[in-house]
C-alpha cells in the first residue's frame, strides 16, 4: 500500500509539473503564430513549427487529444501562410481559439 502511495504522489507532482510547463508556452506559441500567420517571418516560423510539433508530444502523452488535434491545425495554418505569403497578409487564424478553448 505504501508503494501506491509513493507512485501516486510521484505521478501527481510529475503531471503538476508539465501542467505548469505547458500555460507559459501556450501563450507564447499562440502570440507567436498569431504573428507569423499576418506575416511570416522565416525562420522564427520555422522554429515555432518544430516548438508545436514538442508541445504536440507533450499533450499526447497526457491523452489531450482534442489539444493535439487543434495544435496540428495551428502548425497546418502556419505552414500554409509560410508557403502562400503572397497570398494573402491579411490572413486570420481559425485555429487560435481552437487552442486556447482545447489547450
Amino acid at each position: 500500500m505504501k508503494v501506491f502511495t509513493i507512485l501516486f504522489l510521484k505521478f501527481l507532482l510529475l503531471s503538476g509539473s508539465l501542467l505548469a510547463e505547458a500555460i507559459p508556452i501556450k501563450s507564447s506559441i499562440i502570440k507567436k503564430s498569431s504573428q507569423c500567420i499576418k506575416g511570416s517571418q522565416t525562420q522564427e516560423c520555422k522554429e515555432l513549427v518544430s516548438e508545436i510539433e514538442k508541445f504536440q508530444l507533450v499533450v499526447f502523452d497526457q491523452n489531450r487529444f482534442k489539444c493535439q488535434s487543434s495544435l496540428l491545425g495551428l502548425q497546418s495554418e502556419i505552414i500554409e501562410a509560410y508557403f502562400f505569403k503572397n497570398f494573402s497578409n491579411d490572413r486570420i487564424s481559425f485555429m487560435i481559439p481552437n487552442v486556447i478553448k482545447n489547450c
